[in-house]
């Protein structure tokens, strides 16, 4: 493609945070949405008033074989994030899928083979990477700001999840578990802050329910991951609590970072956030002028995909980011049930040992 050309997007899933992509897409200077593929036919109606020149289906796969596309993003269940890709990918279209990649490693290796043999991007969208406040705790511990990382919390409280069409986030089946849901971000994230320690060595993870009709959603989740540097990460989430907070604190060889994030959901528009370092004598506020929140990195994450279907670089996680995501995701989960520490194993660990 040619600088000059507008990259083609496809919307498959159209639901709450899906009707977020397709502002994000319409609003990115070089991208089209060409066309969305929703079953829900009230989604599909409440889309239509907000993007009437688009194309519209019931079917994904009728959307892929009709119209020309150069790229598409996926926000589906995640039972059906493999097949969806698989199926974009086979298309010829570069991908962008929402967290998780999928719900069995099997299928991320498949994807990622996929997207190699026909050489499209495969971006994975853990969209906090592209966070002013998020992403810029990273650069300052890349930048030496405190030492070593030795020490990592990030914790949310948060009011329940919403259902999802079809009521899919409260089906086991369909969500894999619920620290696929939003913990995920956190592991990622403490990889990413922990980067120069090397790969974790073990994780051990609790977690409580408040529905005893359903204990597999556990509202209430915490888990221990520790680094070789003798670092660790201490990743918290409660679903039982109100309107929408995080935050990570840092500690390192020379000093400390605290940054906070809150909004009445997790969808605002109008945040409030901070960031404070501490070099180990005084601490100072550090500005933050570019408003953060998750419906803003989607836009960004959405700009850098566009970007590099016309040959820049992506800057996305990518699909071997979005694995290891998921494999920590199910050793946390393996570890509530066992109710013991699971070790890691070096690279492309399975949860079942194997490479």
């Amino acid at each position: 493609m040619t600088s000059a050309d507008t990259v083609r997007f496809g919307l498959i899933g159209c639901g709450a945070w899906g009707f977020q992509h397709a502002r994000a897409i319409a609003k990115t200077p070089g991208a089209q949405l060409v066309a969305i593929a929703e079953p829900a036919e009230q989604n599909r109606a409440t889309a239509k008033e907000a993007h009437p020149q688009v194309q519209f289906y019931d079917d994904y796969r009728a959307m892929l074989a009709k119209e020309r596309l150069d790229a598409v993003d996926i926000v589906l269940p995640p039972h059906l994030h493999y097949e969806g890709t698989q199926a974009a990918l086979k298309a010829g279209c570069h991908v962008l899928l929402e967290k998780p990649m999928c719900l069995k490693l099997a299928e991320c290796d498949k994807l990622i083979a996929l997207s190699r043999e026909k050489k499209l991007h495969l971006a994975i969208g853990h969209e906090f990477r592209f966070s002013s406040l998020w992403g810029g705790i990273k650069q300052m511990v890349d930048d030496g700001a405190i030492g070593d990382p030795r020490y990592c919390l990030i914790e949310l409280w948060r009011n329940p999840y919403r259902q999802g069409t079809g009521g899919w986030r409260y089906n086991i089946r369909q969500v894999g578990n619920w620290i696929l849901e939003e913990p995920i971000h956190f592991f990622d994230l403490a990889r990413w802050y922990f980067g120069k320690a090397g790969q974790p060595v073990s994780v051990v993870a609790s977690a409580s329910h408040k529905r005893d009709d359903h204990p597999e959603l556990q509202d209430n989740f915490s888990a221990m991951v520790r680094f070789p540097n003798g670092g660790y990460a201490v990743i918290s989430q409660t679903l039982a609590g109100y309107e929408h907070h995080q935050m990570a604190k840092l500690t390192g060889t020379n000093g400390a970072l605290w940054a906070t994030w809150s909004g009445a959901m997790d969808r605002t528009f109008h945040p409030t956030f901070s960031l404070k370092h501490f070099d180990g004598e005084k601490t100072q506020e550090v500005p933050i002028t570019r408003i953060t929140g998750e419906v803003y990195e989607l836009e960004d994450e959405l700009a850098d995909l566009t970007a590099a279907v016309r040959s820049a670089p992506l800057h996305c996680a990518t699909g071997e980011d979005g694995r290891w995501a998921v494999a920590m995701c199910l050793k946390a989960q393996e570890s509530v049930t066992k109710g013991r520490v699971v070790k890691l194993g070096l690279g492309r660990e399975t949860t079942d040992g194997h490479r």
